[in-house]
């Protein structure tokens, strides 16, 4: 189930990385996504020991509380553009924050490869 996972979301990340190309701030996030697609793969890989996956998770959702918007408008999944600057940074600190529950996940499922 973890090798799945691994490919799964690693391919997801790859996806979110390319969305990025257009993003005002793109040297930012597609690092950032890359970062989250090799973990992905160095848990498919079974390169990664379950407690650098927590830190990258407490990495992860450290920035997302950081990049949380003053005031909350919403993601606005039906709109493609960015209406208003909080719309933005509630969306990217929930991409953050997937990161961080998939690290999660990753912690997990390592820890439990290791006991038996």
């Amino acid at each position: 189930m973890r090798k799945t996972l691994a490919i799964i979301f690693g391919l997801l990340f790859i996806l979110f990385a390319a969305f990025q190309y257009n993003d005002p701030d793109p040297e930012v996030w597609i690092p950032i996504y890359g970062v989250a697609a090799a973990a992905c793969f160095m848990a498919y890989a079974n390169l990664g020991r379950w407690w650098f996956f927590v830190v990258l998770a407490v990495l992860f959702f450290a920035s997302a509380v950081y990049q949380w918007p003053p005031k909350f408008e919403g993601f606005l999944f039906s709109e493609v553009g960015m209406r208003s600057l909080n719309i933005e940074m509630a969306r990217e600190a929930g991409g953050l924050a997937i990161c961080g529950m998939v690290m999660l996940m990753f912690a997990f499922l390592t820890r439990q490869t290791v006991r038996r």
